[in-house]
């Protein structure tokens, strides 16, 4: 690196390494002597100085302001920043072109369908980064085949029109071209010519599959990138930078992968987690220091946590979804929490709640003198664990005033009135939710992903973590936290201790085996050479860097990859996969054959030689206090000792309940721990007593405990959702998210569940009580049982729901229940898909499961399982994937009942048991609420069939009670668009869980103040054995439709998931489409308009990614859009609706399953109606055939389908 080697020991220069935060900048300097210096500014200080990062350069040299930094003074310096993060959350980065394959003009807009929340009215998506979008002729397929060859002449005149408006920045993005770049290089070259600034390619933004992930990554990367490189070429001109194998300064940047890299290289795409990544770097590192390779990451500011976790190496994702854009890009794994010391606290009726809102830097906390609202910080200094004393006097409108602690104490005052505790009860109250969060996420990254975090490090940093970090790891069970003296600015210092590196990866998507190794091998020798001239270039030197190769490798069939080191010996390759796979899913294939997804190169330059912390010499004994003051933790007041950082030097210890004084914080020794600092002069505070289990916690209902249990229930059933998706085989499953898992009381009364279908929402407790029902007196522990029977408590036959008993500890008495649901890929039947629209009778739709005993005794019973599967007149076509997926039900509730044992070992059984009920009350009390502010209300609606479904919706405000009667609705007929009555209850459920418009957990408890009357034998209450395939996917959505009709509040949606199936002898596939969503009126009165291009109401599946699905089935598809203009019109218009083209390479079988092809859904108000829709083949020869809305088919090698979704009506 020229004449100043890396580790900073040569002449007699400054490092400097820079944290440029949204609110603060920390910067650390290494002096020549090797001393380092800290310092916070605030990032914009307009009038004082321009950059806060040169501004702290030129204090620590001590040059007078706005003075020229002397570029001799300065080494490297080393900077994270988080100038991309806030130019993407605010959106402001530059306008961007993008040139996409014709047909997929909205590809990246619609993307998967889905919608973040699936309780809003009003559906609101990330906004798109580009502005406008160019269709290129061109196709490439799966295999390279060239369909459209590229004339780049076509695009030559779009070009020039962008430039001229003053585009300057193009992303492109092709099918395929993660494999095949070629048309993207000639692309390239085009806009080169035509003179734009910043050309980003997707294949070499991120070479992976997956047009969606790889789209969004390479438009992220052209529309921050230009930001970067300005403010890039800002610092490196104020430090006079020079390359790196130059003399002078070097700038070198933090990337979100946790490596640095040349100033002149960092990228858009690399940028994201610049800050965040310091923190996970430094937190690793100096966890090693401390002696512990198992370290979790505490890092807790204002607005929000994050943590993250490290076990020895460092943990990448290659697929996260930041701002609502998904990165297709190596980045470290950092999981964020709204929980901050600004989160602003909620006394509501009976439950109180925490954030996720903040009062940021203005107003602030209520102490600050500004007038904010009561926030966690707050709690802190109500409890007396922030004191005014000790923390700096910077408040009021002189700046010289403490903290308000009496405001403070008289808000906490009124709320303790109202619910009859004391100030500082409600305050630890508020604190323990606070907490719980926190622990809540450190869960996600951990116990849901195989690790005993008991066993771990809590590394807490951050301005608020040491106010925390004992009461976090007492909710995890962990034992030592450890703070660092530069745990104010540990992202900084952790910028200080990365190493420049550099990674390529390509995507491969070929099987392990001989036959491939060849090209492999060629891939990473070309990634290799790559590596080592871009570390080159930054002035590494060849024997200073240490390469790794990795593979990415994964099942086939499956959508999860795992890294495995790569040394050409394929046997030690599947042996680690299998070791890994096992240990994060639970599971091994040992038969399944394997496929590299990807293979990478990392490149690491060599450790520099300095220690980067020298050890002290101890003098033992217990720190002096300077005073003693009052804190309340547990319940009650304690004498604490305050002690300053400074008299606590190496050796010394001080036993809680204590404060101990830094200048940056405070932190906060519980009581039964004691804090000490080591040789390094880092504090390690450990639990010298053990934790007291919480069983002061009474049975009766506590608005602190209320919504810590609602947390803690809706985490169990997330993790079991988690389990479920990692270890399924389908694509349902683990890819399109069709499946739901949830907790029970001993009764089967719902308590809590992970909803990813709200169509499976009221109606799996139905299947939890026929279990219960059916074998009462002869379920023993480690029985599991499965059904979908839709006359006894299932909804369709894809739809398998496995049920688990959660005994006692003497296997005597069943305390709890769990269950999962999955749609199944087939489930025979006389159509692949089991979707049949011709069906008239139940056993034509597939195999019947009726309370089958799936595990008995602790052993699966695989082989009256495949017998009960392939015994039938229409058999399952792929038994293999059924049995497969029926044991990832199995091991997601599995996971479930061991985290509820856990739950019952913390809080004791009656405390569990008694919460299991409040948690119900408490929704049907906030369901009860809205029902009183609801209007009588009726609603006929007509469907295709020539059926109708009447309701009548009658509210008796008084009581807060509503009864919904669909008296009137036509009878069952000889289709399948019959809904078993469990599927009436979810919509039902689901519509008054809309109209609540407030986050409330969902459980049993939202269905007591509704009375559901149901005719027998209407169409809502069929008779065995009519078919009923329709039921759960149409009529679920007409029911929804009718129901918000009543109550004068949602427009029609489409009223339909347009279901498609098609599938031969080796491939079945099954996707719904989605519509615009329909306008309406929030609860105030306001008017919303709808959303173009997303699904709505019973369902929210994914679709699969354009190139995936290319990949695994033999079609193309042909285009997918948004039809501008289509929804229904009125004062708020309802959302465009899409067509969806897609054409066959084989034969195969195709079924749709449809409505509102005959009448159109209507607007709500003065609003208008929107459209019919249509379902066509377009055979080979030209012609074209209409389809019934249900309908099957045979399509021949080249016949195409084309789909064109209803849409939603206006609102006026």
């Amino acid at each position: 690196m020229g004449h100043h080697a890396g580790n900073g020991q040569t002449t007699r220069r400054w490092d400097f390494w820079i944290d440029r935060g949204g609110t603060f900048t920390d910067v650390i300097g290494r002096a020549p002597d090797g001393q380092l210096t800290a310092m916070k500014l605030l990032s914009e200080n307009p009038g004082v100085y321009d950059d806060a990062a040169i501004e702290g350069i030129r204090r620590m040299l001590q040059l007078s302001p706005g003075a020229a930094i002397p570029p001799g003074r300065v080494g490297t310096v080393r900077m994270g920043t988080t100038v991309a993060t806030n130019a993407l959350l605010e959106r402001k980065g530059d306008r961007t072109l993008l040139l996409i394959t014709k047909g997929f003009r909205d590809a990246l807009r619609i993307a998967y369908q889905d919608r973040p929340d699936i309780f809003a009215k009003e559906i609101i998506l990330p906004e798109q980064l580009y502005e406008r979008v160019v269709e290129v002729e061109e196709r490439v397929r799966t295999d390279g085949t060239v369909e459209r060859a590229l004339d780049p002449a076509s695009v030559a005149g779009a070009l020039a029109q962008a430039r001229q408006d003053g585009i300057d920045a193009v992303a492109i993005v092709l099918m395929h071209a993660w494999t095949f770049p070629e048309h993207e290089k000639m692309l390239v070259e085009a806009a080169r010519a035509a003179g734009f600034g910043q050309i980003s390619a997707s294949h070499e933004v991120s070479p992976l599959i997956k047009l969606v992930g790889r789209g969004d990554t390479t438009v992220v990367d052209a529309y921050l990138t230009p930001i970067l490189s300005r403010y890039v070429a800002r610092v490196a001109g104020a430090l006079s930078a020079t390359p790196p194998d130059q003399p002078g300064p070097t700038l070198q940047f933090m990337m979100s992968s946790g490596g640095l890299t040349a100033a002149d290289r960092f990228k858009g795409r690399d940028a994201i987690l610049s800050g965040p990544a310091g923190g996970v770097v430094g937190m690793a590192r100096t966890g090693q220091l401390a002696g512990h390779d198992h370290v979790i990451g505490f890092d807790m500011g204002g607005t929000s946590t994050d943590v993250a976790h490290f076990d020895g190496t460092f943990e990448r994702a290659f697929e996260t979804q930041v701002a609502g854009v998904r990165m297709r890009a190596p980045m470290l794994r950092v999981h964020t929490v709204a929980a901050g010391g600004g989160s602003i606290l909620h006394a509501e009726p009976g439950r109180f709640r925490v954030g996720p809102d903040s009062a940021g830097a203005h107003p602030g906390p209520a102490c600050y003198r500004h007038g904010g609202p009561l926030t966690v910080t707050d709690a802190n200094v109500m409890l007396g664990k922030l004191n005014p004393e000790f923390f700096p006097a910077i408040f009021g409108p002189e700046q010289d005033q403490p903290l308000d602690r009496d405001t403070v104490a008289a808000r906490f005052g009124e709320i303790a009135e109202a619910e009859g505790k004391s100030a500082e009860e409600v305050a630890e109250g508020f604190l323990q939710i606070a907490v719980e969060n926190m622990a809540n996420a450190i869960k996600k990254i951990s116990v849901q992903r195989g690790h005993d975090v008991t066993r771990y490090l809590l590394n807490a940093f951050g301005g608020a973590g040491g106010q925390h970090a004992c009461l976090v790891a007492d909710a995890l069970g962990m034992t030592s936290v450890l703070i660092h003296p530069l745990s104010g600015l540990l992202s900084a210092y952790g910028i200080g201790l990365a190493r420049v590196t550099e990674a390529r990866q390509q995507g491969l998507e070929v099987e392990l085996q001989e036959a491939e190794l060849q090209g492999i091998e060629a891939s990473l020798t070309r990634l290799t050479g790559e590596v080592r001239a871009a570390l080159a270039a930054q002035g590494v030197a060849e024997e200073a860097i240490g390469l790794t190769r990795r593979l990415h490798l994964r099942y086939a069939g499956t959508d999860t990859a795992l890294p495995v080191l790569w040394d050409g010996d394929m046997a030690r390759a599947r042996e680690q996969f299998e070791t890994a796979h096992l240990s994060e899913f639970g599971f091994t294939d040992p038969d399944a054959p394997l496929l590299v997804e990807a293979s990478e190169i990392e490149g690491v330059a060599a450790e520099p030689a300095a220690e980067p912390e020298p050890s002290g010499t101890l003098a033992e004994g217990e720190a002096e206090a300077e005073t003693r003051v009052p804190v309340f933790s547990g319940g009650k007041w304690h004498d604490a000792a305050v002690v300053k950082r400074e008299a606590m030097a190496p050796g010394r210890t001080v036993t809680g309940p204590a404060l101990i004084i830094e200048a940056n914080q405070t932190v906060v020794v519980e009581p039964g721990w004691r804090a000490g600092v080591t040789a390094r002069d880092h504090i390690l505070m450990t639990r010298v007593e053990a934790a007291a289990r919480q069983r002061a916690a009474g049975t009766e209902a506590d608005p602190v405990l209320l919504e810590v249990f609602n947390n803690l229930f809706m985490n169990i059933a997330e993790q079991m959702g988690v389990a479920l998706q990692k270890t399924a085989r389908s694509v349902n499953i683990k890819e399109r998210l069709d499946f739901s898992c949830a907790v029970f009381d001993s009764q089967g009364a719902l308590v809590a569940n992970a909803p990813h279908m709200p169509v499976h929402l009221g109606s799996m407790d139905r299947s939890v009580e026929t279990v219960i029902r059916l074998n009462e007196g002869h379920i023993r522990p480690g029985d599991v049982y499965a059904l979908n029977a839709p006359y006894n408590g299932g909804t369709h036959l894809p739809d398998i729901t496995v049920v688990t008993p959660v005994f006692d500890a003497q296997g005597k008495e069943i305390l709890f229940w769990v269950a999962s649901r999955g749609h199944h890929a087939d489930v025979g039947g006389i159509a692949p898909g089991s979707m049949t629209p011709r069906a008239t009778r139940v056993d034509e739709e597939g195999v019947l499961i009726d309370n089958f005993k799936l595990v008995e005794d602790g052993r699966f019973r695989e082989g009256p399982l495949r017998e009960l599967l392939t015994d039938h007149p229409y058999p399952c076509r792929n038994p293999d994937q059924n049995v497969a997926d029926l044991k990832a039900q199995v091991a997601a509730n599995a996971r479930g009942v061991a985290e509820l044992r856990h739950m019952i070992e913390g809080f004791g059984l009656d405390v569990v048991q008694a919460y299991m009920g409040h948690v119900q009350d408490n929704a049907a009390a906030e369901v009860s609420r809205v029902i009183g502010r609801l209007s009588d209300g009726a609603y006929e609606y007509p469907t295709d069939t020539g059926q109708v479904i009447k309701v009548k919706v009658t509210v008796d405000r008084e009581r807060g009670e509503a009864t919904v009667d669909f008296t009137g609705t036509s009878p069952a007929m000889e289709n399948n668009f019959n809904a078993p009555a469990p599927v009436t209850r979810a919509a039902v459920l689901y519509v008054f869980r809309v109209m609540v418009e407030a986050p409330i957990p969902m459980n049993a408890g939202c269905l007591r103040p509704v009375r559901i009357v149901v005719p027998e034998g209407c169409m809502l209450a069929p008779r065995y054995p009519a078919a009923v395939v329709a039921g759960n996917v149409e009529t679920s959505q007409h029911v929804t439709n009718a129901l918000f009709g009543a109550l004068g509040a949602i427009a029609n949606s489409q009223g339909t998931m347009n279901n498609l199936t098609f599938g031969n002898e080796r491939h079945q596939y099954y996707e719904t489409i989605c519509s615009g969503s329909p306008a309406g009126w929030m609860n105030d009165g306001t008017g919303f308009a709808g959303t173009d291009g997303v699904h709505v109401h019973m369902t929210n599946s994914r679709l699969t990614d354009p190139e995936i699905l290319e990949l695994r089935y033999p079609v193309v598809l042909d285009a997918f859009g948004i039809d501008a203009g289509s929804g229904g019109k009125g004062t708020w218009c309802a959302g465009d609706g899409t067509t969806r083209r897609i054409r066959f390479l084989e034969k195969m079988d195709l079924a749709i399953l449809s409505s509102h092809r005959e009448i159109a859904p209507r607007g709500i108000g003065t609003g208008g109606p929107g459209r019919v829709g249509r379902t066509e083949i377009h055979r080979a020869d030209g012609t074209v055939e209409v389809l019934a809305a249900a309908d099957q088919t045979h399509v021949d090698e080249g016949d195409s389908v084309v789909i064109v979704t209803p849409t939603a009506g206006g609102c006026g």
